[in-house]
């Protein structure tokens, strides 16, 4: 719908995109807890511009297994490279936060963990398991890799029960080789009807603006609903650092609301689609939603 300027896009972001600086009380708080814990969160690691409102309203993204993903996503910002062992008391720390902070939605997702015989799913169902024994009113939504197409990894951390299983396609399919160059859009279509086969509310997020067309987003969105995922997230891509894909266009407020408007014709239960939406973008919402 829009003609791509790149020479603007590089110079200027948009005004719908500017939000402010993080700060506030809660937010110092929450920061001070995360390190106090070692603990990380996906809010900093992928520079989220969301993280002061999410973080001043007591909602933050666990991200477990460390902090080095073992993939190099163009489009991600999180450390590439060999990680650390899995820390034994990672499933204990983010229970114990969640408790703290008490949060009624917990979001917890990780890296890529390709260098584990397991793809880390049991440590996984670890986290969940305790976050549950800590938590029995928390609801826990999980945001997966796709542990390279082993559904009985994805399994292992089903055993475990979160309430929302969210795992993202992240773009069209034509762009994987260059986005996600590691990943198989078919794949992730495929963990996502699986995990809604065994009865779980299944969630899954795109990015625009990295050089897909607006006919390829309501493709996928259909391919979404023909796996049966129940809630989807749509935002703007943002290039994170220079050496990151360049942004292909900034999609207008207009064009997310078509997005928003086909999604819930196709049938999704909730769909959040706008410039600054994230895949735990008004996650508690959305649960609340589903009734999960």
């Amino acid at each position: 719908m829009e003609k791509t300027n790149r020479t603007f896009i590089r110079q200027h972001r948009p005004e719908w995109l500017k939000v402010r600086a993080p700060g506030g009380e809660t937010y110092s708080e929450l920061k001070t807890l995360m390190r106090t814990r070692s603990l990380h969160t996906v809010c900093e690691e992928a520079r989220c511009p969301n993280i002061g409102e999410c973080w001043n309203s007591g909602t933050a993204t666990f991200m477990i297994l460390g902090d080095v993903c073992t993939r190099n996503c163009r489009f991600c910002v999180v450390t590439s490279g060999r990680p650390m062992p899995p820390d034994p008391m990672e499933p204990k720390n983010v229970a114990e936060s969640i408790r703290h902070m008490k949060l009624q939605h917990a979001v917890i997702t990780s890296v890529d963990r390709d260098d584990l015989p397991d793809g880390g799913s049991t440590h996984w169902a670890n986290v969940i398991n305790e976050a549950r024994r800590l938590n029995p009113h928390t609801t826990i939504e999980v945001l997966v890799p796709d542990f390279q197409g082993n559904l009985d990894q994805l399994h292992t951390v089903l055993e475990a029960k979160p309430e929302i299983l969210n795992h993202n396609i992240e773009t069209v399919p034509h762009l994987y080789a260059r986005v996600r160059p590691k990943a198989v859009y078919a794949d992730s279509l495929a963990l996502l009807l699986d995990a809604k086969m065994q009865g779980f509310t299944t969630k899954s997020g795109m990015m625009v603006g990295i050089g897909e067309k607006d006919e390829e987003v309501i493709e996928s969105m259909q391919d979404l609903r023909k796996s049966i995922v129940d809630i989807l997230t749509i935002g703007q891509y943002l290039q994170p650092t220079p050496k990151h894909l360049p942004v292909d266009r900034f999609v207008h407020p207009d064009t997310f609301e078509y997005f928003k408007k086909c999604g819930m014709e196709m049938g999704f239960m909730v769909v959040e689609s706008g410039p600054l939406v994230r895949s735990s973008y008004h996650a508690d919402r959305a649960a609340k939603l589903t009734k999960v």
